[in-house]
């Protein structure tokens, strides 16, 4: 029987479109794809050398676009999930201090064979950082650039491909604090492309752990893609209440890793340091400009001090340590 799901896209303003991302992912909602003539443009600028000409029909089509798209299984779940998130569209409107459009909700209806090998099509391979390429797995075997490291990755149906601001931020800080022999826990792990991209640097050994039970066998499936799956234990569960995976989770990790949102981050802010080695660090992704100084206060008052902040497409990223 063929599964269907539901493409659901809702339009918004340029200038809003992190904020509702940012309100989706707190709904629960992954694997988001961010669109607008904006990024059309970017994308005709940094293709320039390969093309002379784009038709006008196309760029048209992009005119005055901006919407996040997301999907949904078409069944009682996925729908109960769709009929959340609009119905909390217009307190979201109440709380943005921004215009944030029509915030208008359409729906499209796919066959998961069509959905997936339309996906494919807009999946391309990227660099990250000076030493990671992150490619999707279909397209193994295909040309290197020099130097770079091939990071394998087939994030299935509900989790993101990785290009997204928040987790490019992550990659970048794993690129830079991880070191051979160093021991990670990526809280929030999804795809498992944080904890992949430690191992493949050098990292001995990383444990992920997310909510979403679909999460432990994409994640699996990616580090057998990488050659690292002796090395990477996914565990299902939310680390602020389930006392037996904090359990599980227990240990000494040089970096502790959490690509989530605000809302979650300020929490783990409070249990983060019992992960952490001496002078390990809680490397944190997926805030908003706007909550970026309550992660901040939150981090604070759990004894963390922030040694770095970096930023990208309205995202920001902390790296902390623990005061000694």
């Amino acid at each position: 029987m063929d599964q269907y799901w539901l493409e659901v896209a809702v339009d918004t303003t340029p200038e809003c479109l992190d904020d509702l991302a940012a309100y989706l992912t707190g709904c629960g909602i992954v694997g988001l794809v961010l669109e607008s003539e904006a990024d059309f443009d970017r994308q005709l600028e940094e293709g320039r050398p390969y093309w002379d000409d784009v038709d006008e029909e196309l760029r048209a089509s992009w005119r005055g676009i901006s919407r996040v798209k997301f999907y949904v299984t078409q069944d009682e779940d996925g729908e109960a999930r769709l009929a959340e998130v609009q119905s909390g569209l217009a307190a979201f409107r109440g709380r943005v201090d921004k215009d944030a459009g029509t915030l208008a909700v359409t729906t499209v209806s796919l066959r998961e064979e069509d959905w997936a090998e339309n996906w494919k099509q807009y999946y391309q391979p990227f660099p990250v950082g000076d030493r990671l390429y992150v490619v999707p797995e279909w397209m193994r075997g295909e040309a290197l650039p020099e130097g770079r490291t091939p990071l394998y990755l087939n994030p299935g149906l509900i989790f993101g491909t990785g290009s997204h601001g928040t987790t490019r931020l992550c990659l970048e800080g794993v690129e830079r604090y991880v070191e051979p022999g160093d021991r990670v826990l990526d809280l929030g792990t999804g795809s498992g492309i944080l904890a992949i991209a430690a191992l493949l640097l050098g990292a001995k050994e990383a444990v992920g752990c997310d909510i979403d039970p679909k999460a432990a066998r994409v994640a699996a499936e990616n580090a057998s893609y990488n050659g690292v799956e002796e090395s990477f234990r996914v565990y299902t569960g939310d680390v602020n209440r389930d006392q037996k995976l904090k359990q599980a989770l227990a240990g000494q990790y040089q970096l502790v890793l959490a690509n989530i949102i605000a809302d979650v981050i300020i929490p783990l802010a409070a249990v983060a340091g019992d992960y952490l080695a001496p002078g390990g660090r809680f490397l944190t992704s997926g805030i908003i400009e706007s909550r970026a100084a309550d992660v901040a206060a939150a981090l604070t008052a759990n004894g963390f001090v922030i040694v770095e902040t970096r930023t990208r497409e309205g995202w920001v990223s902390y790296t902390a340590r623990k005061e000694v």
